[in-house]
This record gives C-alpha cells, structure tokens and sequence, in this order.
C-alpha cells in the first residue's frame, strides 16, 4: 500500500450524510489533544493534508482521506475541547452515527498520549470497540515526549489499565521523530488487504 499516494477526499457534518462503504476503511478515534492530525499527516507523507491545530478539537467532522485507492477515516476529537455542549453533542453522535452504521471496518486505531493513563472516555472507546468486536489496535502517541524507559514503563502500564484482549496490537509513536509510523502503516496496509 502505497502512502505517499494519498490525498483528501471528503468531510461529513452528520452521520446521515456519510455514502456507503466502497471498500475496507481505517477509522482514527482519540481524545482532542491526542495529535491525530499530525499523525496522519506523517502516515501520508504530508505536511498540511489533516488540518493541525494549537486549538484542540479543530476536526468537528468526519474527514475521508485516500491512500492508494483505501478510505482512511479521521474521526472528531472525544474530551476537553473548548466548544458548547450542543457541539460535544453533535460529535459524539457523528462518531457513534459512523460506529453503527454497516461498514467495512478494516482497523480502528485508537489513539492514547503515552504521556498520562488513558481517561474515563479511552477507556470507555475501548470498551465500546470490544463490545462491538470491531478490530481495533492501540496508538500510543507523543512518545518522543519521554525518554525509552519512560516510554516502556508507561506502555506497560496502559496495556494493564486498558485490560486488552490478547494480541491486541500496540504500536508507540511519534510524529515529530517518526518513531513507529511505518510499523503503524505495515499494521494498516496488512487490516486492508485481511
């Protein structure tokens, strides 16, 4: 699967307005602040494809990206960001609107700073990805945040928090150093061709 063959393809405001499956897609879930966009732009080769923002919370939609001819599925941040509860609302209805409909679900790549436990919502999504026995892998982010040991230990501890399943996959990365990213793409490329 070819990364760098990646582009934007569209933005959905409700899930009503979401078209069908075309093909197996790879949703992105995390909290507000947890570098989602910059992450996918390090996943695709791209500087400014997912808007990053200082202001958490900036996605208040649901954005489809292309990568060589697959969906990749940028999901509203969950948690803190500075917007009215009628906008929380709205969100949390998208991302649960996108979640029940029948889709083609390859992956879901949950998104967790490395740097603090996962909060009551990861949690919560975690719980939620297995109750609905969607494949989902665990992303740990900002690790060049912290030094290798700080790293492993605080890996070990969100693996225990979370509770996984066996084999859950759990990849620690870093946009800024690119540390995990291609090991997150052999993760992606091998749920699509599944």
């Amino acid at each position: 699967m070819n990364f760098h063959n990646a582009s934007f393809k569209a933005a959905y405001g409700t899930s009503a307005q979401l078209p069908a499956s075309t093909g197996p897609e790879v949703s992105f879930a995390g909290r507000s602040n947890v570098g989602k966009s910059s992450l996918l732009n390090k996943l695709m080769y791209r500087k400014g494809l997912a808007k990053v923002s200082a202001t958490p919370g900036k996605t208040a939609t649901i954005n489809f990206y292309e990568v060589d001819g697959h969906d990749l599925v940028d999901l509203p941040g969950y948690g803190f960001a500075k917007v009215s509860k009628s906008e929380k609302d709205r969100w949390s209805d998208l991302i649960e609107g996108y979640y029940n409909q029948d889709r083609n679900f390859a992956l879901v790549v949950s998104l967790i700073d490395i740097r603090h436990d996962p909060s009551a919502l990861d949690r919560n999504m975690v719980r939620f990805l297995q109750d609905a026995e969607l494949p989902f892998a665990i992303v740990l982010t900002k690790a060049d945040k912290l030094s290798k040991q700080q790293q492993q230990k605080q890996r070990a501890a969100i693996k225990k928090a979370l509770d996984l399943p066996k084999g859950t996959p759990m990849v620690v990365t870093s946009s800024e150093k690119g540390d995990g990213i291609d090991e997150l793409r052999t993760l992606i490329a091998r749920a699509i061709e599944e």
